[in-house]
């Protein structure tokens, strides 16, 4: 009978001390994670996020770059962190394609997602030299070359930009491999080889390739989003043009490890909410040509979770998942 009562009281004081803990977060500093190097865009949207959200609680937020592993470093630190608030971090799309690939067992269901603070449409984009009247004219020709001819890039292997290239043929009635994809680091150098004739298309966010759009060196034919987007009116999109209903996007969001108590949670999202709507982030988001777009916790939840269904299918066809 002792050893009840001695346990309950164990359970009431545990409960009473997370209450306390809750109400008085947070009362140390708050580590952010970004599974991403430091220079970047996604560790440029951490810091500013960071700042403001600072700002918000009172106390510091600590911004740390942990990466490898085609972002599985970072966010396996993030995931594997103790669930007290402590330790957030900024969860990329990667985390809807590394586990198809077969690189880590961690999926967006190890998180506690927070919420969406951006997205970039894909697009294609070809060189201004190509000649193409627009997507259609490109589209007749991918059809018309033998599989492989023409090539693409933009990211590594099985990255984002090759499921958006892989989901748009297959959208079309295509092979996933019609056009053969080249790996690069990203964008800028997929737009570079392309501007010098090494490939042919690159079907990156149109944000990315802003500069070389503006400069006429690159002309986007289309874009992969249900409707056009805000920064490029006049550039349409695939319904609008082969009717494909394809569209992806790449998204920034801010995670937690599972788990959190339901009150540091809310406080959290509220700061993020906050440091989202700051004049800051808004205005420096417009100026680098990011997408804005706000997504709560439980849209956040369910556009992830979308995300992580169509890109395990697009893989599986495409023969890039494990």
């Amino acid at each position: 009978m002792k050893s009840m009562k001695f346990a309950a009281a164990l359970a009431g004081l545990m409960a009473l001390s997370g209450a306390a803990q809750a109400q008085d977060f947070p009362d140390r500093p708050i580590q952010l994670i970004v599974p991403w190097g430091a220079g970047g865009g996604t560790d440029a949207v951490g810091r500013l996020l960071g700042a403001q959200i600072q700002q918000e609680l009172g106390v510091p937020v600590n911004v740390v770059n942990r990466t490898g592993g085609s972002g599985v470093v970072g966010h396996s630190a993030l995931a594997m962190a103790e669930p007290d608030g402590y330790t957030i971090g900024i969860m990329t799309i990667e985390i809807d394609m590394m586990h198809w690939q077969g690189l880590t067992d961690l999926t967006y269901k190890d998180f506690d997602i927070l919420a969406i603070v951006n997205s970039d449409a894909g697009g294609l984009m070809v060189s201004a030299d190509a000649g193409y009247d627009g997507v259609e004219a490109l589209l007749e020709k991918i059809k018309s070359e033998p599989k492989g001819t023409l090539k693409a890039s933009g990211t590594g292997q099985g990255g984002i930009w090759h499921v958006g290239l892989a989901g748009w043929l297959l959208s079309e009635g295509l092979a996933p491999d019609q056009v053969t994809f080249v790996p690069s680091q990203g964008a800028a150098p997929g737009l570079t080889d392309m501007v010098a004739g090494g490939v042919d298309i690159v079907p990156s966010s149109l944000a990315e390739g802003r500069a070389m759009i503006d400069a006429g060196r690159v002309v986007p034919l289309a874009s992969m989003s249900p409707e056009r987007q805000d920064a490029f009116p006049d550039v349409p999109t695939l319904a609008e043009t082969t009717g494909s209903d394809w569209s992806v996007a790449v998204w920034r969001s801010v995670a937690a490890p599972a788990g959190l108590p339901d009150d540091v949670k809310a406080k959290l999202e509220a700061a993020i909410a906050a440091a989202y709507e700051s004049d800051e982030y808004q205005n420096f988001m417009q100026d680098r040509g990011f997408g804005l777009r706000w997504a709560g916790s439980a849209e956040a939840t369910e556009i992830v979770a979308a995300d992580d269904a169509v890109f395990g299918e697009v893989m599986t066809k495409a023969g890039l998942a494990q």
